[in-house]
């Protein structure tokens, strides 16, 4: 019986060695594990620095064409960051494609790496273990958030995300993590009117600056903090909860 992907999608898997990446943390991950299978990524896939293979366009809207020219033996998606008709048309050429879930929580996103390492290289990273120790426990609520992740319309982070999880982690309660919207689209008026201890701006996907954001909140505090710790899940999580740690820190301390 044949494997399956996070979805439930049976994928045949045999120590491959040609695989391209349209997940950027996953690009990460496996550049840093099995760096001789990588075979391409996205124009998005920015770590490691030192990345140097084929790209394929961005992450929702890949030049299928170019990955079908790598020949690969793998593709890895994301069920919130890929389209369903792109892995269909990969499928539809023959290639497997194993598509992760956006994870809600920390340990989601590490156990769904587990086990597409275990599945497909029967490999435990020590990356993998690290973070796994580092994220296990979670602190106190000491303030609460909102983490804006776009403006132009503003955009938020709300319930069941990877990022509201990391947080939390830290101490911090997302004042839109019960939200009935993964990624609300409230207004800049209630945004101000909610009034949390703290604005989290990450430079990704939007890059907020100490000159682009802040002016929005008014009275309120502010930290900027590396986007790639809070969404990204991978061998970042091993420096993530250090980073994020020590910025909100800074900040309110």
């Amino acid at each position: 019986m044949l494997p399956v992907d996070d979805l439930g999608e049976p994928v045949a898997l045999d120590q491959p060695q040609r695989v391209v990446s349209l997940v950027p943390s996953i690009t990460e991950a496996v550049a840093v594990s099995v760096p001789s299978s990588l075979a391409g990524a996205t124009d998005y896939c920015t770590h490691p620095s030192s990345l140097d293979v084929p790209r394929v366009g961005g992450s929702k809207y890949p030049d299928v064409d170019k990955v079908l020219s790598l020949n690969p033996d793998l593709v890895i998606a994301n069920s919130e960051e890929n389209r369903a008709e792109d892995v269909d048309r990969l499928r539809a050429n023959g290639v497997q494609v194993w598509v992760t879930e956006a994870p809600a929580t920390v340990p989601m996103a590490l156990k769904s790496l587990r086990r597409l390492f275990g599945t497909a290289w029967d490999l435990e990273p020590d990356w993998l273990v690290r973070a796994e120790d580092l994220w296990r426990s979670t602190e106190p609520v000491r303030l609460t958030a909102v983490i804006p992740v776009w403006r132009r319309p503003w955009v938020v982070v709300g319930r069941d995300t990877f990022a509201t999880d990391v947080l939390r982690r830290l101490g911090i309660e997302n004042v839109y993590g019960s939200h009935e919207e993964r990624y609300p689209r409230p207004s800049l008026q209630e945004l101000n009117d909610r009034r949390p201890d703290l604005v989290i701006l990450p430079d990704e996907p939007y890059e907020f600056t100490h000159e682009d954001g802040p002016e929005s909140f008014p009275g309120l505090p502010y930290v900027l903090v590396n986007g790639r710790h809070l969404t990204w899940y991978g061998p970042s999580l091993v420096e993530a909860r250090e980073s994020l740690g020590r910025a909100l820190d800074y900040t309110w301390g």
